[in-house]
C-alpha cells in the first residue's frame, strides 16, 4: 500500500524544495507558516488522513483526490493534460505503409487487449536485480505460488510487482464532459473500433459474436475502404469540441444528445480505441511532435483513453487522455504493440485484403447539428487555431555522450539532465524556478505519481558556479559539485518512488480540509506555496525501444514542457512553450550546459 509519509518529513522536504526559490526573508516567513501548520491544523488533518486511509485498505490515499484533480479541471485536455509518445518506425521499411502499419498495429492492440482481459498478460515487474529475477526459472516457479503470497516471493529476489489497476481503462474508455466534474466511462462489451479520417467518423466491429478477433485481412479490407473513401471533410467537424473548455463542451454535448445524436456518440464513447488516419507525411521531428501532440482537431477525439495516430507515410504515435492513468500503463501497451507488430506482423506488403463487403461492415457516423452546435464548433475551432498557433515546439539531440559515459563517471544520468535544465534556465533568465519531475509510484497499490523537485540548493550552487563563477572554481571543484547534485537527486528519486515525496501528501491534506468545509489553512495561502506549484519547468522522461520521442504542453502559460530521454550515447530534449518564453533559446542553453558538464566530467577545463 502507498504509505502516508510522516508529517514532519513532509514539512522538512517541503522546506528543502522552497529554499532555492526564496530569499532569506521569504524563507523565514514560509518556515514559520510550515511549522505552525505542522503543530496545529496540519497535525489534525494528517491524523484524519491516516485514519481515513486505514479504513480504505482497498485503495490508496491519493486515488480520490487525484482523480478529482483531473476530472474537476475545466481547462481543455488538449495541451494542458494529454501527452504524446511516438513510435519508432518499423525496422523493415516496406512495413511503414499507412494501411499495412494501421492494420498490424490495430491487430496487435486487439491481441494485447484480449491477452489482458483473459488474465494472461505478464505482470509488470520492476527488477532491481534482473540477473536473478528476470529469468525463465523465476517465472516458472512464481507462477505456481498463490497470488496472496507470490509478491513476497518476488520481494525475496528484489523483484517488485507494479500496480496494473489502470490497465482496464485503456480500452473502450472515454472521458465524458460534465458540468463541474467529468466522468470516466468504460463499456467492455463494445466490439467496434472508431476510425477518423479527414474529419469523418467510421466504426466497424473488430471482434465477432464469439469474442474472436476479425481476420487481419478483413480489418485490412475495412481500413482500405476507409482510406479510399472520397467523402468531403465535414463543414463542422465534431472533433473540435473535445478541445474546448470542459463546461462549454459539457453543455454542447447535452445539446448533441438532445438533438438525436445519442446513438452516434455512444459508438464514439464505447469504441475500443480511436484510430486517426492523417492524409499527409511527416516532414521532420518538429512536425512529428505537432502532429502527435495536437494535430488537426477535426481528425482527433482527445477524450478517448488513447488515440493511435498513423500518418500517410506510416509514422505512428499515441496521444492519451491523462485522468484515467499514467505513462507506465501506456508505455507497456506501446512496447507490446511495437514488438508484436514488428516481430510477428499480422499482414505483409504482399497480403491481399479479404474480399468482403466493407460498405456493409463499415458504418459512417452522421451527426445532426443545429445552429447552436454549428456556432459552438466554429468557436472551438477559432480557439484551437489560436492556441496551436501560439505553441512552439523545439528539440535537440546532444550527441557528445549519454548514459554510458555518465555511469562510468559514477553520476546519475537523470540528475545530469535535470542539472542541465536548471543551469540553462539560470543562464537564460538568471533565476531558479519551481521545477517538476514526474515519478511513478506504481510499486504501490493504486499508486499514481509523485513529484521529484529537481531544483535544490545543490543544483543552484552548481549552476551558479558554471554560469557565473567559472574563474573561481577548479575542474575538480566543479566535478565535486556535480557529484553532490547527483547524490541528492538520487535520494529525492528514491524517496519519491517509495511514496516519500511531499507534494501528494500536502495536496491530500488540502483536499481533506476543503472537503470538511474548513477555511483554507494559512499555510496554503502562502504566496510561496502557490509559486512552488506554478511549475515553470515541467519535465518527464522515458526510454523505450518502441518510442522515438514523447512530449507534452507547458503546464503554465509562462512555462516549458520538457520531454527528454537519456540514451546510451546521446541525450534528446523536446521543449514546448508559449510566447512568454523562448524555447529555442532555452534548448541552446541546455545544449551548452550539457557540453560544459560533460567536459568537466571528462576532466577538461572549460571557458565561460
Amino acid at each position: 500500500r502507498l504509505p502516508v509519509p510522516k508529517l514532519e518529513d513532509t514539512i522538512t522536504r517541503y522546506l528543502n524544495a522552497q529554499k532555492p526559490l526564496l530569499n532569506d526573508d521569504q524563507f523565514r516567513k514560509t518556515e514559520e507558516l510550515a511549522h505552525a501548520f505542522e503543530r496545529g491544523i496540519g497535525r489534525e488533518l494528517h491524523e484524519q488522513l491516516v485514519a481515513q486511509d486505514n479504513q480504505n485498505k482497498h485503495t490508496s490515499y491519493i486515488t480520490g483526490p487525484w482523480f478529482d484533480m483531473y476530472l474537476k479541471a475545466r481547462e481543455p485536455v488538449l495541451l494542458n493534460f494529454n501527452p504524446f509518445m511516438s513510435f519508432n518506425p518499423d525496422p523493415k521499411s516496406e512495413y511503414n505503409d499507412q494501411l499495412i502499419r494501421a492494420t498490424n498495429m490495430t491487430v496487435s492492440a486487439i491481441r494485447f487487449m484480449k491477452t489482458f482481459r483473459a488474465g494472461y498478460l505478464e505482470p509488470e515487474v520492476f527488477h532491481l536485480n534482473p540477473e536473478k529475477s528476470d529469468t525463465e526459472l523465476f517465472k516458472k516457479i512464481i507462477r505456481f505460488v498463490p497470488s496472496s503470497i507470490s509478491w513476497f516471493g518476488a520481494y525475496m529476489v528484489n523483484a517488485y510487482p507494479l500496480d496494473m489497476s489502470q490497465y482496464f481503462r485503456l480500452f473502450n474508455s472515454t472521458r465524458l464532459p460534465k458540468l463541474n466534474k467529468d466522468e470516466l466511462y468504460t463499456d467492455e462489451k463494445a466490439k467496434h473500433l472508431l476510425v477518423l479520417r479527414n474529419g469523418n467518423f467510421y466504426v466497424f466491429d473488430v471482434i465477432d459474436r464469439d469474442g474472436n478477433m476479425l481476420k487481419p485481412s478483413e480489418i485490412q479490407a475495412h481500413l482500405k475502404y476507409i482510406l479510399s473513401d472520397n467523402s468531403p471533410a465535414p463543414a463542422f467537424p465534431l472533433g473540435y469540441l473535445t478541445s474546448e473548455n470542459r463546461d462549454t463542451w459539457a453543455l454542447l454535448r447535452k445539446n448533441l444528445l438532445d438533438n438525436g445524436n445519442e446513438e452516434a456518440l455512444q459508438k464514439v464513447d464505447s469504441a475500443m480505441f480511436c484510430l486517426s488516419l492523417d492524409d499527409f507525411p511527416i516532414k521532420d521531428l518538429v512536425h512529428l511532435s505537432h502532429t502527435m501532440l495536437h494535430g488537426d482537431a477535426a481528425n482527433r477525439w482527445y477524450d478517448k483513453s488513447f488515440t493511435l495516430i498513423i500518418t500517410k507515410d506510416g509514422t505512428a504515435g499515441i496521444n492519451f487522455e491523462h485522468s484515467w492513468g499514467d505513462g507506465v500503463a501506456v508505455l507497456r501497451f506501446q512496447n507490446e504493440v511495437f514488438k508484436d507488430s514488428t516481430k510477428t506482423p499480422a499482414i505483409s506488403p504482399q497480403s491481399q485484403p479479404a474480399s468482403v463487403d466493407s460498405s456493409r461492415a463499415v458504418q459512417k457516423l452522421d451527426f445532426k447539428l443545429n445552429d447552436a452546435l454549428k456556432a459552438g464548433i466554429t468557436e472551438a475551432k477559432q480557439k484551437f487555431d489560436a492556441t496551436v498557433k501560439s505553441l512552439s515546439l523545439n528539440m535537440i539531440q546532444f550527441q557528445e555522450g549519454g548514459k554510458e559515459l555518465l555511469k562510468q563517471k559514477k553520476v546519475s544520468p537523470d540528475a545530469v539532465a535535470q542539472l542541465a535544465f536548471q543551469m540553462a534556465f539560470l543562464r537564460q533568465y538568471d533565476q531558479t524556478v519551481a521545477t517538476y519531475e514526474s515519478c511513478s509510484t506504481a510499486a504501490f497499490k493504486h499508486g499514481r505519481t509523485e513529484t521529484i523537485r529537481p531544483a535544490s540548493v545543490h543544483t543552484k550552487k552548481c549552476s551558479e558556479a558554471f554560469v557565473k563563477g567559472l574563474s573561481k572554481h577548479s575542474t575538480e571543484e566543479l566535478q565535486n559539485l556535480i557529484v553532490e547534485c547527483s547524490k541528492y537527486h538520487g535520494r529525492l528519486t528514491k524517496e519519491a518512488a517509495m511514496g516519500q515525496g511531499f507534494d501528494r501528501h500536502l495536496f491530500s491534506l488540502r483536499c481533506l480540509a476543503l472537503s470538511k468545509g474548513l477555511p483554507l489553512p494559512e499555510f496554503y495561502q502562502d504566496p510561496a506555496y502557490a509559486r512552488l506549484n506554478h511549475n515553470i519547468i515541467s519535465t518527464s522522461t522515458l526510454v523505450s525501444p518502441a518510442v522515438q520521442l514523447g512530449g507534452f504542453g507547458p503546464v503554465v502559460s509562462d512555462g516549458f514542457g520538457v520531454g527528454y530521454q537519456v540514451q546510451d550515447d546521446w541525450i534528446g530534449c523536446n521543449v514546448s512553450s508559449y510566447p512568454a518564453r523562448n524555447g529555442k533559446e532555452y534548448l541552446q542553453c541546455i545544449y551548452k550546459s550539457l557540453e560544459d558538464i560533460f567536459n568537466v566530467l571528462k576532466g577538461k577545463k572549460i571557458g565561460s
